[in-house]
């Protein structure tokens, strides 16, 4: 009886404690500028039971059962946080954990185990198992006009809606930040597990959060669909040693990433390609989102700072 007292105040204390958490670790609005994303995915518990991609509105689909199994009665994580701080990255995988957890105690359901959880076969194993996602930010001088030319093509002729053609994405974005380390300001990097059940709506914040920073999008190619709109050139002439280009890779797949995340200019390049080497039949879903997008428009060193405050200077 006391036991399943203490379960329930303890699922009551955690969402309101979580709650104000965000309030506070959420960064205040920046003045946006235009930005492009390119993305897709499913979320699926099985190979034979896809769940479609919603190009509108995130990623959407549902989970029988969820992730259980034996064990103590909490979900098998291993979240890793801090590489550039563990902003509200970390916190919003933080959140979908505790979730998971305060399920586990107002059920008394057992948690999901692992065996032999240092094994790679086992982690890929499970087509339930713990999904690993990751964000890898890069602030860029604006000369990386044809970094924007480049994302600009591949949302033009990717094919989102399959697991090859998000690889080919993944990749060649990896490639194109890899090949300008010259123009590389700031970084961050920052990596975590979460239990399968809680791997899609954890994807959705982390986008939503992006997507949020851009004023629109004027290009798009999501899940098969694309859009493009034209903008006006922007006022005014950029100055390349202050105005900046951001890009943002987020990732959810079934393989354990063993990223550094980007402390340093080494550390960012060694995360880079891990990430674009990421095999196409355990990416689970993929955004690309960049600001800004606009003809001539730039990000100041005071709109960097304010939209992505855990940036670190490389």
């Amino acid at each position: 009886m006391g036991s399943r007292l203490f379960r329930r105040l303890a699922g009551l204390m955690v969402v309101p404690l979580l709650v104000a958490g965000l309030m506070i670790a959420s960064p205040q609005p920046a003045q946006a500028a235009s930005g492009g994303r390119i993305g897709g995915g499913s979320f699926r518990s099985a190979p034979s039971m896809p769940r479609n991609y919603g190009g509108g509105g995130g990623y959407r689909g549902s989970f029988g059962g969820g992730y259980r199994g034996g064990g103590m009665g909490f979900p098998f994580i291993v979240p890793i946080f801090g590489f550039g701080g563990g902003g509200l990255f970390g916190f919003l995988i933080l959140m979908a954990v505790a979730g998971v957890v305060v399920n586990a105690l107002r059920g008394g359901g057992g948690g999901p185990s692992l065996a032999g959880s240092g094994s790679e076969m086992a982690y890929r194993s499970r087509p339930d198992g713990p999904v690993s996602i990751a964000q890898i930010q890069v602030g860029l001088l604006a000369s990386a006009r044809d970094l924007q030319d480049d994302l600009r093509r591949l949302a033009g002729s990717s094919d989102t809606s399959s697991s090859s053609g998000l690889q080919r994405v993944l990749q060649e974005t990896s490639l194109s930040l890899l090949r300008h380390p010259d123009l590389w300001v700031y970084a961050n990097g920052e990596v975590g597990q979460v239990p399968f059940a809680s791997a899609e709506s954890t994807f959705n914040r982390l986008s939503m959060q992006e997507r949020s920073k851009l004023e629109r999008e004027l290009t798009a190619n999501v899940a098969g669909r694309r859009f493009s709109e034209p903008a006006a050139v922007a006022p005014g002439a950029s100055d390349a040693t202050s105005d900046f280009i951001v890009v943002t890779l987020l990732v959810a797949t079934r393989q354990r990433l063993a990223i550094k995340g980007a402390r340093s200019a080494d550390d960012l390049r060694d995360s880079l390609q891990k990430l674009g080497a990421v095999a196409a039949d355990d990416l689970l879903a993929l955004e690309v989102i960049w600001q800004p997008e606009g003809a001539g428009e730039v990000l100041s060193t005071e709109q960097v700072i304010t939209a992505y405050p855990d940036l670190q200077h490389l």
